[in-house]
């Protein structure tokens, strides 16, 4: 075949293969009587066998070595392209990521984009100072897109820096909290908790609602960070949720106080304590977490808990009946404890 009409099968121009025959990587078996170049079936193949190389990424010299080397092993090859595809991958996505975030600051003119630009990339700068700076700084006259702001508010952790993040998530209004919450399902578990403490420090309905259906979560601290900023304020559903975390040991100091302050409530008081004695009373919990719950009784009021206090005055722990006894005696009522104790004493 001459050259114009092996162009036409292989889809590659006349130009490309003198190129290639310039380079030693294929070329015509034989020239007709009249000088003109003339191709087999095995250069024919060979063209082809050089177009598939190329669609990997090879370059010409490496196709070059493959095709002509009998030892040359692809293995070493392919997984050096494969790094490099996975290179180009990120590098577009990085770029994709930050052509979005600038479209969603939705800028007016060029002169925006160049106040959005190095915002962005002080965020993801590797001084704190400088990532502190764009958060607190975000928003006066850039509006920063919201995206970005979680985004770095899910990989800080710089608690200073951190803390300006959501400083400015609280500024940006209620698509924050939307975003954060999806945090929530990452599978790094760092991720996930500090979505949880974003969200937690997030004013607002949006906020609490991603709050409430985190205490369905499966993390337990995840759970827990939303137990604790829900029950802050007053809402009553986190207490199951709380009561689990004196149980099991978790910020179990911040749980108990965070249940006395939902005890102003005197119909909640005696749920609280109810949740509380219940646990107390499952053979399942151990003797630690049965001294952490007659603790957390000491912020209850409520004749549910001046009750159990009384019956754990006499409990075969004694570490349990001391304790119910001191707080019987701050609450006025050492009387019924002091009987109690020596009671337990005596056994």
């Amino acid at each position: 075949m001459l050259i114009g009409e092996v162009a036409r099968r292989s889809g590659v121009s006349a130009r490309m293969l003198r190129h290639y025959e310039s380079l030693g990587l294929v070329g015509p078996s034989g020239r007709t009587g009249s000088g003109y170049r003339e191709y087999s079936g095995d250069d024919v193949r060979r063209i082809f066998h050089i177009e598939s190389l190329r669609s990997l990424g090879l370059s010409l010299r490496e196709i070059g070595r493959a095709l002509d080397d009998p030892g040359f092993t692809p293995s070493a090859l392919v997984g050096d392209l494969v790094r490099q595809a996975r290179a180009r991958i990120a590098a577009e996505t990085e770029l994709l990521a930050r052509l979005r975030r600038i479209e969603a600051a939705d800028p007016a003119g060029w002169e925006d984009v160049l106040q959005v630009v190095p915002l962005l990339q002080a965020l993801g700068s590797k001084s704190a100072d400088t990532r502190q700076r764009a958060a607190l700084s975000s928003g006066d006259e850039v509006p920063v897109p919201v995206e970005a702001l979680v985004e770095a508010a899910l990989g800080e952790a710089d608690p200073v820096v951190a803390g300006a993040l959501r400083w400015a998530l609280a500024r940006a209004g209620d698509e924050g909290p939307a975003l954060l919450a999806e945090g929530l399902g990452s599978p790094v578990a760092a991720v996930r908790e500090r979505a949880a403490q974003s969200l937690a420090k997030l004013p607002g309905d949006v906020a609490a609602e991603e709050l409430r259906r985190a205490l369905g979560h499966p993390d337990g601290v995840v759970r827990g960070h939303a137990a604790l900023a829900l029950g802050a304020r007053g809402a009553t559903g986190a207490v199951p949720t709380l009561v689990d975390m004196i149980v099991e040991g978790r910020n179990d100091t911040d749980a108990a106080d965070v249940l006395s302050v939902l005890a102003g409530d005197a119909a909640t008081a005696d749920r609280i304590a109810a949740g509380l004695v219940g646990r107390l009373a499952d053979p399942g919990t151990d003797a630690p977490a049965r001294g952490r719950l007659t603790q957390a009784l000491a912020g209850i009021p409520g004749p549910t808990t001046s009750h159990a206090l009384v019956e754990l005055s006499r409990d075969e722990d004694r570490a349990v009946a001391v304790t119910a006894t001191y707080l019987l005696r701050l609450r006025g009522e050492g009387g019924q404890g002091g009987e109690g104790g020596q009671g337990g004493e005596g056994r």
